[in-house]
């Protein structure tokens, strides 16, 4: 008999753990609005992506100080051309405002909402929601 209240015992307090873990999250809380918008991809990164491409291509072209002139070309033309798509090139974005245990709502920015609907139990980190 002692066994079992002891086993019962220690299965009621495991089951209180989780619990008492959730009461002192100071970074957790409730989804209470998702709004989708769409932004600009990254220019500097579409530049930087363009120059190494460009730089790449005019590398294979010609001889000696002919393939410098044309390496420095395929650069700037790689970078402009990187600039200019990644500017014109739009991306979903979402902002997930959060109703913190702790009282205040906090609203992060992030590029995926996947399961994670309104209502749902998250934790705010980095500047990101996560399912608990």
């Amino acid at each position: 008999m002692k066994k079992l209240l002891a086993i019962l015992m220690l299965s009621m307090l495991s089951l209180g753990v989780p619990v008492a873990a959730m009461a002192n999250c100071h970074d957790c809380g409730r989804v209470t609005h998702i709004e989708q918008f769409t932004g600009h991809r990254s220019e500097t990164g579409g530049a930087i992506a363009g120059a190494v491409v460009g730089g790449l291509i005019g590398n294979q072209i010609g001889g000696g100080s002919g393939k410098t002139v044309a390496t420095v070309a395929g650069v700037a033309g790689g970078a402009y051309a990187g600039h200019e798509i990644a500017e014109r090139s739009e991306k979903t974005k979402y902002n997930v405002t959060v109703r913190m245990d702790e009282g205040y709502e906090k609203t992060v920015t992030q590029n995926s909402v996947k399961g994670i609907p309104v209502g749902t139990r998250v934790r705010v980190r980095h500047g990101k929601a996560t399912r608990l």
